[in-house]
């Protein structure tokens, strides 16, 4: 299927070189959808270990819990290997 692009308002059939650059274009997106969304997760994981980090100062006795709860957390990017691995991780439940 063609495709288009608007030059002064009107709409024009792309050339084959610009139809390969904007495969390319596309190609080089898909293939960066994994760094994007291991990306995401470990800005989510590192504003979830931040909100905690005031309990791990020397003069706090961190609970079993919130350890087991900090380590769940910077071992959650382990094993993934894909977008879908990614988009079906399950942060722990703060306790």
């Amino acid at each position: 299927m063609p495709r288009y692009k608007l030059v002064n308002g009107e709409r024009i059939q792309l050339t084959a070189e610009e139809e390969a650059q904007r495969d390319q274009e596309e190609a080089d997106w898909e293939a960066g959808a994994f760094d994007r969304a291991i990306s995401n997760l470990r800005q989510d994981r590192n504003r979830k270990l931040a909100e905690t980090d005031y309990l791990a100062l020397s003069d706090n006795t961190l609970s079993e819990a919130m350890k087991d709860y900090r380590q769940e957390l910077r071992d959650i990017t382990e094993g993934l290997t894909t977008v879908e691995d990614v988009k079906a991780v399950t942060f722990p439940t703060k306790p």
